[in-house]
């Protein structure tokens, strides 16, 4: 009996050892500092619908953070590379001031070019998680090239129409705790990077020529593949979402995207910096847009692209770092 009393005796002593073991991790718990306010990209209230409804937006679980407006029935729908996702709701407020009867009907997409392209494939229709809805673009904004290129094909219509142009920076953390400087730097096997994939991302054909510039095939192949390959470079789907937010969350520490974006970034007061890239190695893009084949509203998509060229669509681009674009 004695024997059992003890044994009684042990396994509550065991399990009052565990209840303060567990109170204290609990305490410690709620003593630790919460996660930073800044651990995700701002994302902004920049739909053009009037009536939002039940908002229902969880940021990294439920969020459609590159498609904006009411699909019900828009007057203008606008497909654009998401490089300057972040100068489209003061652009579209602009036009709206000047064009009263599109107040809450403009529809628009800020996702990579090559999934646009897919998307005109597709008649408009597009998937994100588990909602799938169509809506066929009537202008279409990507780099130069592409734009001609979807011309040729038959899937935009009329001339390309350019508007600004853009150059490649390497977005760090603000700070630049790894003191990255060149390009050179970018192969360094302990240095972590997020690099846009260039079967997705028109950028990163831009990225593959200045890193030609700076170092050759070699450089290339060391940040394309060779890092890809060990796991201390990961390529992205959405570059203008993803770099800064691994960046943030110190999954990585540079990566190569537009130099509007990080102006962006530090503008908002986001943990980041850029590096600049010399002339020498930096590539210039050339920003463009066209009407899309059968566009819904032709009419619509000239007045989006003669304001696209306007001083004033010009002068919300400035302030990101865009120049206006000069056939010369």
């Amino acid at each position: 009996m004695s024997g059992k009393l003890l044994s009684l005796a042990g396994a509550a002593r065991a399990v009052m050892a565990g209840a303060i073991l567990l109170a204290a991790a609990q305490s410690a718990l709620a003593q630790a500092p919460g996660p930073e306010p800044n651990v995700l990209p701002p994302r902004a209230a920049d739909s053009d619908a009037l009536d939002r409804g039940a908002d229902f937006t969880v940021p990294q679980i439920d969020d459609l953070a590159d498609f904006h407006g009411d699909l019900s029935d828009p007057k203008l729908v606008l497909y654009v590379g998401g490089n300057y996702f972040f100068a489209m709701a003061p652009l579209v407020q602009a036009f709206e001031a000047a064009h009263p009867d599109f107040k809450g009907r403009i529809y628009w997409e800020t996702i990579p070019p090559g999934f646009l392209a897919e998307q005109l494939r597709a008649g408009g229709r597009i998937t994100s998680g588990n909602m799938t809805w169509t809506v066929k673009a009537d202008a279409y904004f990507a780099e130069l090239r592409g734009v001609n290129a979807l011309i040729a094909q038959g899937l935009l219509t009329g001339s390309a129409v350019p508007y600004v142009t853009n150059e490649l920076t390497i977005m760090v953390r603000k700070g630049n705790p790894k003191r990255i400087s060149t390009l050179v730097a970018l192969a360094r096997p302990n240095l972590r990077l997020a690099m846009p994939n260039p079967e997705f991302e028109g950028i990163g054909r831009q990225i593959k020529e200045s890193l030609g510039k700076a170092g050759g095939e070699a450089l290339i192949k060391a940040v394309y593949e060779t890092k890809v390959a060990n796991g201390s470079a990961m390529l992205t789907r959405v570059h203008h979402r993803q770099i800064p937010l691994f960046l943030m969350q110190d999954a990585v520490d540079a990566g190569v995207t537009w130099k509007s974006e990080a102006i962006f970034q530090e503008q908002i007061g986001t943990p980041i910096f850029h590096v600049d890239i010399p002339d020498a190695q930096n590539t210039t893009a050339i920003y463009a847009g066209a009407e899309v084949a059968g566009a819904p509203h032709p009419q619509a998509a000239w007045a989006w692209l003669d304001f696209i060229r306007s001083s004033e669509a010009l002068a919300i681009f400035e302030r990101y770092g865009f120049r206006p674009y000069d056939a010369k």
